[in-house]
């Protein structure tokens, strides 16, 4: 696995535990990359985002609704099963079991 794939496969991790912790489950794509950059030091233009939040629409991980420049991107629930650890989505890296 090239460096690229694992950057992508915990950005997608990341995106999915930021939606999971919106009180509605929901984000803009400027935010998830605002939070990438600032708290995860994954600094990537918006477009980067915008294809990962595609990748995960893809799996049925997240729903997306376009607003402008911006993607809004809703979890589902195969998306919150990935990230309690119920199910394992592909390409999205696996979340480490709460200590």
């Amino acid at each position: 696995m090239s460096m690229g794939d694992v950057i992508r496969e915990h950005a997608r991790l990341i995106m999915l535990r930021d939606l999971a912790e919106q009180p509605d489950g929901r984000w803009n794509s400027e935010a998830l990359r605002e939070d990438l950059e600032v708290r995860w030091a994954i600094n990537r233009p918006r477009a980067f985002v915008h294809d990962e939040l595609r990748y995960l629409e893809m799996v049925g991980a997240v729903t997306l609704a376009e607003s402008g420049s911006v993607l809004i991107a809703s979890i589902t629930q195969k998306g919150l099963d990935h990230v309690e650890r119920r199910i394992r989505i592909e390409g999205v890296k696996r979340p480490s079991p709460e200590a």
